[in-house]
This record gives C-alpha cells, structure tokens and sequence, in this order.
C-alpha cells in the first residue's frame, strides 16, 4: 500500500504561561492551524526546554511564579543557543511601560489578554516569516563572508604567485590590450619600468614584429577560450630580441574582462636548438654524401652484377638513403630560413609558366599513383624567386598526390583577386593585387584540430605518415616560409574523407 505522505509541522512553537486555560486554549488553536505545540507553566521549564531543542517561536506569559516572564527573556537572550528565538509576550498587563520593558528585554511583539484569537495568529505567522526570512539572510551573510574570505586568500595566493614567478606575467585589458599589471619578472626581461608599460599596449611600446597580432588575440579570448604556447619574436627596450612563448587565459577582474598573459623564455634553448639541429645536418650531409655515391656505383654493376635479393636490398638501401638526404637538406633549409641566410632572388616570371613547371615535375610521381593532374592557370606577372615558389608547388603537389587515391584528380588553379579572401571580388577593378593559387585534392582530409599545426616543423596529421608516405614533416614549414618571404599568406582547408585544398595568395608587382 502506499504511503501517506507526512504532514511536517508548519513550525514548533513553545507556549510559556501559568493558567492552564491558556495554555489548553492557545495549543488546541495552533494545533489545529498546523503547528506543532509545546506547553509549559513554568518559565523553568521552559528554558530548560528551549535549551533542550530550540523551538521557532516562545509565547510567553509576564506574571508567572518562581521566575517572571521578562526574567525567562533575560535568560533567553543571554544564551547562544536561544538568542535568536522570537518571543511573543501575552500578558493581562496593559501600562505602557510594561510593554516598553518587554521590548526592552529582547522581545518581538507584545498582545494583551484577553487577545482574539485571528489577531495572535496574524502576529505568529508574521514574525515567524521575518524569523525565516532573518536566518536566509544571516546564511547568505556568511556565505558571503565565506566567499570573500576565500576569495581573499586566493587575491593573495596569486598576488605572491604573480610577484614571485620566475616566468615573466602580464595583465591585459580584453577591451584595448592595455597593460594594467605586470610582475618583476617581465620588467627583467623587457628592461622598462613599471611606470612605462602601465597604461600601454605591446605595439605602443614596441615589444615585437607581431604585437597587432597578440592584440587581436587577446580581444578574440571571450570567443576562442585559453591558448597556450604562442611562439612570440620579443624586443626588449635595448632592442633586443628574444624568443618566448605565450600562454592567455582570460580572467576576470572587478567584472573587467582581462588577459592574463604568461611568457616563457625560450631564446637560449632555440639557439641550442637551432645550433644542434645545424651541426648534425652538416655533420650528416658528408657521409650520406659518400653513402649515396657508393650506392650508385654499386647501381651501375662497375663491381659485378648484383642478382635479385641483391638489386632488392641495394633499392631499399637507396630510397632510404634519398629520404634521409631530403631530410637533412629540409632542416638546413628550414634553418636557413629561421636564421635569414636564405635570401630570395627575386625576378619577373609568368604565374602561368610556373605553374606549368610544377605540373610537369610532379606528372611523374602523379602517373606512379595514378592520379590525374589538371592545371588551370594564368597568365600575370609575379616578381618573386621562382625556384622558391616551384619547391612550394612541388611540395604541395606532392602532398595532394600522396594522399590521393588511384583514379583521384588534383587541381592546380590561380585566380586574380582585388582581396585578400579565398573568392574574387565582384565587379573587380581591372588592376587586382593578389595572385590566389589553389591546390585542391580528393583524399582523406585533415582534422580540425590539425589544419595550423600542420604548418610548424615535424608536425603531421598523423605519425605513421612519416613510415607509410615518407614524409619528414617539414615540407609544409619550408613552404609557410617561402611565402612569408614573399609576403604573401598560405593556409588550408579541408572537409573530413572529401579532400583539402591549400592556399598561396601572392601580391603582384605592384603592391612590392
């Protein structure tokens, strides 16, 4: 069978009075109203019971024996446990100064007998409702009081976090990028004062090539969350420049969106980074050199005829041995790069003839994995390096053919744009400024999630790339830096199992 469902008592009410007919007259009324009734005629008694469980509410007689009504109030009030209980005197005394001392020993109201019983009602429900609505209030008090004390010590967890950190910390404004505050650490490494940057942006103070960008950055945080490990090209007030990497969080301060930025100096490791990826390609080109040589010495059967296993071993031995040189020529162009020894030679040639070029190299290489290539392209003229740009479309091409299947097409197109975007503007004027060369294939596509970091080195959509394509995971990063040298721009993008289309926008001769 169910269960009745229980009837809690709308509130626990302490009646403290000498005359048993009052007593039977107001617990018999509150019951009835709901209430759960405790009756004493002792103000004894009485203490000893809201001691005992406090109740929500005493109604209590003046003229009692032994210990009188405001006597019992005293003792109420004194205690912590009863303190807070609202009491409701009834008493036959009606002087004014009788009402004045029972206020004045701590209680809430005060009704002369004989009292209506509609006016006692009206008089409990409403102190009881301002008893409630005092102990949500006295809760909320102290978990407020909780939440700044906490809030507090985490200010000042921070604050010595924040002053102490070794790693140099700054806090920006979202709005403008305005420094607010920054740690000594940060004023070490920049050499300004603190004077000097509060109130200023990085551009305005000149700390690096790509401060417009970290502005942007910051002011695009409420949309694009933390960001982590932002490599960042920093100039000191000497000018010198450093290596760092940027860490943003976005915080909140007084209701003030703001940035908080942490920096790690990395230009000591990138230069033994760079140092030691320099020596061991150097170190390496010499024998992979002579390995290769000898390779093709035994490839042209000068020392004897090699029978099958042999020609089989002597072509792994080979191909791996290319795919190693490639590598360490790609490092060494990539460090070239970084360091800028690499200087482009740049001359007027044809976007339609450089096109063509890398058509025809790679149709070799498309033909071996039966992929067909269509070229589609322009005729303009570029003023750029044109061996540079022929290794970018040839590394591009080659990708798109790698990750094509057989019977798959890739396009090559340009376009002429008066924008900077992916589509031609309408009604362009008839002098367009950008180049858009489009490499577009059928294969497997590329995550979300790795569409920019397939740009930076050693990085590809997956690690078994680098076995089954025989990739190194620098080509991309080369070709980012040939355009950059370029000014131009390159990026990509792709749609899951549909294929990828990469992107070359180039300015033409007269924005140079």
């Amino acid at each position: 069978m169910p269960k009745e469902p229980l009837n809690f008592p709308k509130a626990d009410i302490l009646v403290i009075d000498d005359t048993p007919e009052n007593l039977n007259l107001l617990s018999a009324m509150l019951t009835e109203q709901g209430y759960k009734v405790r009756s004493v005629t002792k103000g004894s008694t009485g203490l000893r019971g809201a001691n005992a469980v406090p109740p929500d509410l005493i109604l209590l007689d003046v003229n009692m024996p032994e210990m009188n009504g405001y006597e019992v109030c005293e003792h109420l009030k004194a205690s912590d446990r009863t303190r807070e209980i609202p009491v409701i005197f009834i008493s036959a005394l009606g002087d004014v100064l009788d009402k004045v001392k029972a206020f004045a020993v701590g209680g809430v109201d005060y009704i002369t007998k004989p009292f209506q019983l509609e006016e006692v009602l009206a008089r409990i429900e409403n102190h009881l409702t301002i008893w409630k609505l005092q102990q949500q209030l006295q809760a909320q008090n102290e978990r407020l009081q909780q939440e700044i004390h906490e809030r507090a010590k985490a200010e000042e967890k921070f604050a010595k976090v924040f002053r102490s950190s070794p790693n140099p910390i700054a806090i920006a404004t979202v709005s403008d990028a305005c420094f607010i505050d920054v740690n000594p650490s940060f004023l070490k490494m920049s050499g300004y004062s603190l004077d000097e940057v509060i109130g200023n942006t990085a551009t305005e103070l000149n700390l690096g090539k790509n401060t417009v960008a970290i502005a942007q950055t910051i002011q695009l945080l409420p949309e694009t969350g933390s960001l982590y490990n932002l490599e960042f090209e920093f100039s000191t007030k000497c000018a010198e420049l450093k290596t760092i990497l940027i860490s943003l969080e976005l915080i909140d301060l007084a209701g003030v969106p703001c940035a908080l930025l942490i920096a790690n100096d990395i230009t000591e490791r990138k230069r033994l980074e760079n140092e030691f990826i320099s020596l061991v390609s150097h170190e390496l080109r010499t024998p992979l050199t002579s390995t290769m040589g000898a390779l093709d010495l035994l490839g042209s059967e000068q020392l004897g005829t090699l029978n099958e296993q042999g020609q089989k071993v002597l072509s792994i031995a080979t191909t791996n041995t290319e795919r190693l040189i490639r590598l360490v020529n790609d490092i060494l162009d990539l460090e070239r790069m970084k360091s800028g020894k690499i200087f482009t030679r740049k001359m007027k040639y044809n976007a339609a003839d450089l096109l063509t070029t890398a058509t025809e190299a790679m149709q070799a290489m498309a033909d071996q994995f039966q992929v067909k290539l269509i070229i589609n392209p322009v005729e303009v003229e570029l003023w750029a390096d044109p061996d540079r740009l022929l290794q970018t479309l040839t590394n591009l091409l080659s990708n798109a053919i790698k990750f094509s299947e057989p019977g798959d097409t890739v396009y090559i197109s340009a376009t002429l744009s008066e924008s900077q975007g992916i589509e031609p503007q309408e009604n362009e004027p008839l002098l367009p400024k950008y180049l858009l060369i489009t490499i577009q294939d059928q294969g497997r596509g590329i995550p979300e999630d790795k569409l920019q970091i397939i740009f930076e080195r050693f990085q590809q959509v997956d690690a078994s790339d680098s076995r089954n394509k025989g990739g190194t995971g620098l080509g991309l990063a080369i070709c980012r830096d040939i355009i950059q040298q370029h000014d131009g721009k390159i990026w990509v993008q792709s749609t899951l199992g549909e294929g990828s289309t990469f992107y070359v926008l180039l300015p033409l001769p007269g924005l140079q």
